[in-house]
């Protein structure tokens, strides 16, 4: 009789292999794996630091055809080639090898002051994480705060009010400043809120005229009751010692303690936006107004005080402004900060960290800029075109998608 095709148990039967992992799951595997990797590039992170990378780029060919060797190398380029590159390089290499140095760490310097260009750089992003956060929570209601700069002037008189004015006991003189300073940028942010609830005003036109009402303000303030008499600048008398923040460093250094401030309102807000009932209600009117309303959400509620939160961190912006660094109010106080938080939350993608992080950016722009103006012979404006580049890009997400051949994904995992 023929053999059967099973072996009898006890009889020299091998042990079952683990059967291989069918085709369909390998490929399974693999389109997740894929299309992790592609949610990755494509989200919202990777396109802001390609942004930035494209920025820097762009940047860099300004400086190359703007430096005199490269336009003298350039003049016989088809003799040697080569050296208009290497005279490219040169000239990239040293301007951004200054703005990395003077934003970081110069071992070249001769003070510790110049050696040390991190703590310049969190100097100056401590009122743009502030100034980025109140952008970014008015955001994420679906509110466009331009008036950050109004914000910071209204916020930095009421503390310079308290500062200079009035005398009381070491930290309690520096709390009450604080405190007034935020009441102050939530009172200027507050007026848009409220006129957007109850007539639907629209806040970007409101908060832009607050801004000019606000410089108006201040100026005829420093011009008559907060004028210093010695001065014949509009320019306040200076803030008290114990109205200002102290130093972190010792005074070799500008850092100071409103750095801790800015940390402690970005963990507060990311609490507020994430774990939160507030902040839930924030977000879904953000998504959609209608459907928040229908649930039985206040909306008008949700704008007022999100407005008024957002004015009180713009305040303190200025309030690190005036008792940080510049002990003295005048009508300049806010600089350049309220339209460049704008940018930072843009940046920051409306996220509390993300915001953190575009700030010590921008800090390093600015601390790292004039280094590349004195060390490298470059002009402190490619900084600004940097930095409006990085606007345009951030804006256009298709356009950085196009360029790096990146494609959307939606939630469903569906690419698009």
């Amino acid at each position: 009789m023929g053999s059967s095709g099973t072996a009898p148990d006890g009889q020299g039967a091998k042990p079952d292999a683990p059967n291989p992992a069918p085709p369909e799951a390998k490929s399974a595997k693999e389109n997740n794996g894929t299309q992790l990797v592609r949610e990755i590039m494509s989200g919202n992170a990777m396109i802001s630091v390609l942004a930035v990378v494209v920025a820097l780029a762009i940047g860099g060919i300004l400086i190359a055809f703007t430096d005199a060797r490269v336009t003298a190398a350039m003049g016989y380029f088809f003799s040697d080639p080569g050296a208009t590159f290497r005279a490219m390089w040169a000239a990239v290499s040293e301007a951004y090898g200054a703005l990395w140095r003077g934003a970081t760490y110069d071992p070249n310097s001769r003070t510790w002051q110049g050696r040390l260009g991190i703590f310049e750089t969190l100097t100056f992003a401590t009122p743009l994480i502030l100034s980025g956060l109140a952008v970014t929570l008015a955001f994420r209601v679906g509110l466009f705060n331009i008036g950050a700069k109004g914000q910071i002037i209204i916020g930095a008189t009421f503390a310079g009010v308290v500062g200079f004015m009035i005398e009381l006991p070491p930290g309690i003189h520096l709390i009450a400043v604080v405190v007034a300073g935020a009441i102050g940028g939530a009172l200027w942010g507050g007026i848009a809120g409220f006129l957007k609830a109850k007539t639907g005003a629209h806040e970007v036109i409101v908060t832009i005229m607050l801004n000019y009402i606000a410089v108006s303000l201040v100026l005829y303030l420093l011009k008559n009751p907060l004028r210093d008499p010695s001065s014949s600048n509009p320019i306040s008398p200076a803030m008290h010692e114990t109205a200002m923040f102290p130093l972190l460093l010792g005074p070799n250094y500008r850092l100071h303690a409103g750095l801790i401030v800015a940390v402690l309102a970005v963990i507060g807000v990311s609490w507020l936006l994430n774990r939160s009932t507030l902040g839930f209600e924030y977000r879904a009117i953000g998504a959609n107004p209608r459907a928040a309303r229908t649930a039985g959400m206040l909306v008008s509620r949700g704008y007022i005080t999100v407005m008024l939160i957002s004015g009180a961190l713009a305040g303190l912006a200025g309030v690190t402004q005036l008792a940080g660094t510049e002990k003295t109010l005048d009508a300049d106080i806010a600089g350049s900060i309220g339209f460049d938080a704008i940018t930072v939350a843009l940046l920051g993608r409306s996220k509390p960290w993300g915001t953190f992080f575009a700030a010590l950016l921008f800090g390093a722009f600015k601390a790292g800029g004039t280094s590349m103006a004195i060390n490298a012979d470059v002009s402190i404006d490619i900084v600004a075109v940097v930095q409006s580049l990085i606007v345009l890009f951030i804006a256009a997400p298709p356009l950085i998608r196009s360029m790096f051949r990146i494609k959307a994904v939606r939630h469903e995992g569906v690419t698009a």
